[in-house]
């Protein structure tokens, strides 16, 4: 038996990805929540996916709220801290929101588990969550905007967000990270909105800027 923490003997010897026992636990708990469904997935089932005791997950998390809320936060942080900085850069639209897809793409394909499966929780309707429902509704903004700027057609502002979250669906799909959608999503958006600059120079700059930003 090995120990975690001052009085908290770990059950088993680590086995979940992460150098802490948090980390473990919202690892074991994003595999639980995505595979089993939130509702059917109990702290004592988390507790024993990551070997220690129900009473050590509970000092570092209150409550199973508390571990969702996180995990939703990991997904939304990183895309609206790049769409702030777009935001402030003078890069034309189309390029802006080429740089912005990809990113929200990249990192909704890359994570060890479907996250963003966990937005359709009936759960999320609810106050607890209500900070997060603000954080993203504040990204769709910022997708709404650039596309209001770089699109020829009216009316399709509030797609591009929508096409990026497909990944979600993707990746429930197939059972796996599609590499592709990386390009094929911001491409299509570009095509959605009749961008008309060249795709190829739209993607380059775009790919310059996220190495920038």
């Amino acid at each position: 038996m090995t120990h975690i923490g001052p009085g908290r003997p770990r059950l088993e010897p680590r086995r979940r990805a992460g150098q802490t026992p948090r980390a473990e636990i919202l690892d074991a708990a994003a595999e639980l929540f995505t595979i089993n469904g939130y509702s059917n997935t109990s702290t004592r089932g988390i507790a024993d996916a990551v070997g220690i005791r129900q009473a050590s997950l509970y000092h570092h998390f209150s409550s199973k709220d508390d571990i969702l809320d996180l995990l939703l936060a990991e997904t939304i942080t990183a895309p609206l801290e790049f769409a702030e900085a777009l935001a402030k850069d003078p890069a034309p639209a189309a390029v802006r929101l080429y740089a912005l897809a990809w990113f929200d793409v990249s990192q909704l394909r890359a994570a060890r588990w479907n996250l963003g499966a966990l937005y359709l929780l009936p759960e999320l309707r609810g106050e607890r969550f209500a900070a997060f429902r603000e954080r993203r509704d504040t990204l769709r903004r910022h997708y709404e905007r650039l596309a209001a700027a770089a699109s020829a057609v009216p009316g399709v502002e509030q797609l591009p967000f929508r096409l990026v979250e497909s990944v979600i669906n993707i990746r429930s799909d197939e059972g796996a990270a599609a590499e592709y959608a990386d390009r094929l999503i911001p491409d299509a958006i570009l095509r959605l909105l009749g961008v008309p600059e060249d795709p190829e120079q739209t993607r380059s700059a775009a790919m310059e800027l996220v190495d920038l930003l």
